[in-house]
């Protein structure tokens, strides 16, 4: 098999996609494709540390997805926080660091417990950077931090910071590949300032089904496209 070329701290985001049409065309309950994606992050995390990834962002649970029943959101909120508490000894062992991006103001108690408990634990995790998005929307967290600038002047860099700061995680460097599953082809909301020059990439395979070969697939298409961010190829430009 032929080796993925190398992406030492680059920042992946991955647009978790189809959990419940693939737990539908299997006959189960939407809540079991919720489950098997838990377990897929898992794998993702895997993948992405054997590959050197420096920032891994997961979009697990939009702002818009508070519009689903309830029960199912109250299920997927629980599933949330026993990931959280199983997979901190682990995190911790592999010198990972995990941030919780989004608003907190709207989760249960025993959720924010388990992340406030994760994220200081995992604090000086130097290896990699895990960033899971929950009640998360990126149009709402450019309004937050525009109001936070008030009518001051400010750099893109001064903005990305006070970003960081309204949508908890701090300051991540802009995204270099978005990733999406399930067959959609959009980005729902999901990092918009730091997606500016991100490269996309989609494919029809549901998040549980997502795996290392997925991701290495995506890190061969990423390393083969030529990113400018606004300038000429270097041919052009000699």
């Amino acid at each position: 098999m032929q080796s993925s070329p190398p992406v030492s701290g680059l920042h992946v985001a991955i647009v978790m996609d189809g959990n419940g049409r693939w737990a539908t065309a299997r006959g189960l309950p939407r809540r079991r494709g919720h489950e098997a994606g838990a377990r897929a992050v898992r794998t993702a995390v895997e993948a992405a540390l054997a590959q050197g990834i420096g920032t891994l962002t997961l979009y697990a649970f939009s702002a818009d997805n508070w519009k689903r029943p309830a029960r199912e959101v109250g299920a997927l909120l629980a599933l949330f926080r026993r990931y959280l508490d199983g997979e901190r000894p682990r995190l911790v062992e592999q010198r990972i660091r995990l941030s919780i991006v989004g608003r907190r103001d709207r989760l249960p108690i025993s959720l924010l417990a388990a992340i406030e408990r994760v994220e200081r634990e995992t604090a000086v995790g130097a290896r990699m950077h895990l960033r899971v998005a929950i009640d998360y929307s990126a149009r709402d967290a450019i309004l937050a931090a525009a109001r936070l600038a008030g009518g001051s002047a400010l750099s893109r860099e001064r903005f990305a910071e006070l970003l960081g700061k309204v949508q908890h995680g701090g300051v991540a460097r802009d995204v270099d590949l978005l990733i999406r599953t399930g067959g959609e082809r959009r980005l729902s909301d999901f990092l918009l300032w730091e997606c500016a020059y991100a490269e996309l990439w989609f494919t029809p395979r549901a998040w549980p089904d997502f795996n290392a070969e997925v991701l290495r697939a995506a890190i061969h298409d990423f390393a083969a496209r030529d990113r400018r961010f606004g300038g000429l190829p270097a041919v052009a430009a000699g």
